[in-house]
């Protein structure tokens, strides 16, 4: 059955998405991770929040998917002995400096390659799997008999987006954001400004050319299970309570009554 990975931004959030059905919930703590203008946690709520999921039998991973700066070396480092400590179930990386430590660091945790790592290949995913990596989280940009091909040849659990919003580049690798603005997302600071409205020369109207609409595979579920995915993430760190419930909700449903 499809595990199913649900977006805790915050404390509110990961109820939540536990309370209706979540079977992992994904989280940042502090600012080394994709979505720093989400709520996100401390050390101490990071622990209050694994003692809520573990009772209940719900995983928690780490997201650590940011590009990290020489001098940001120490604190990362320093945040993954808490987590770990703390009981966190896996580690969500994109820089692979980051990988780097939490095999010297941590050796025995999990670690799952971000879909910021821009994995869509199968070469892809065999490098991560041979940097140690245990489950890669694939590009939200391929297609079904891609991800079908990937699952038949992978040496390792292969995770995708199933809900939510989706970047108009390859996640990763849009510049869009850090040129105009100074905020990259890959350091958890996109502005998402091709969510904005623009006018061609000569228009009177303005558009959304580079908007695009949300992704659901909610009537895919059973292909996806078909075709060897270990697990369908739902996307949404930044939204409200309310929506990571009824998301999730709906999700948890249609695997546990194995809808097509």
């Amino acid at each position: 059955m499809l595990e199913l990975l649900a977006p805790a931004g915050s404390m509110d959030a990961l109820r939540a998405a536990v309370q209706n059905g979540a079977d992992a919930v994904y989280l940042g703590v502090g600012t080394f991770n994709a979505r720093q203008s989400a709520k996100n946690f401390t050390i101490d709520s990071l622990q209050e929040a694994l003692r809520y999921c573990h009772v209940r039998g719900v995983q928690v991973h780490l997201t650590l998917n940011t590009l990290v700066t020489d001098r940001e070396i120490q604190p990362v480092r320093e945040l993954i002995r808490a987590a770990a400590q703390a009981g966190v179930d896996a580690f969500i990386v994109q820089d692979l400096g980051v990988m780097r430590m939490l095999r010297q660091t941590v050796p025995d945790l999990p670690i799952h390659a971000s879909t910021q790592m821009t994995v869509h290949s199968l070469d892809g995913v065999r490098a991560c799997a041979d940097l140690g990596m245990t489950r890669v989280v694939l590009s939200r940009e391929l297609s079904a008999d891609a991800i079908a091909d990937l699952c038949a040849r992978s040496p390792v659990e292969l995770e995708v987006f199933g809900h939510g919003a989706l970047c108009m580049c390859y996640s990763g690798q849009c510049f869009f954001s850090s040129v105009i603005g100074g905020r990259s997302g890959n350091r958890g600071l996109c502005a998402q400004p091709c969510r904005l409205a623009f006018r061609w020369p000569g228009e009177k109207t303005p558009s959304h050319p580079l908007s695009l609409k949300d992704l659901s595979l909610a009537g895919a579920l059973g292909q996806l299970e078909e075709m060897g995915v270990a697990c369908l993430k739902i996307e949404g760190r930044m939204k409200r309570p309310e929506y990571v419930a009824v998301v999730t909700g709906i999700y948890a449903r249609a695997i546990k009554e194995d809808r097509e």
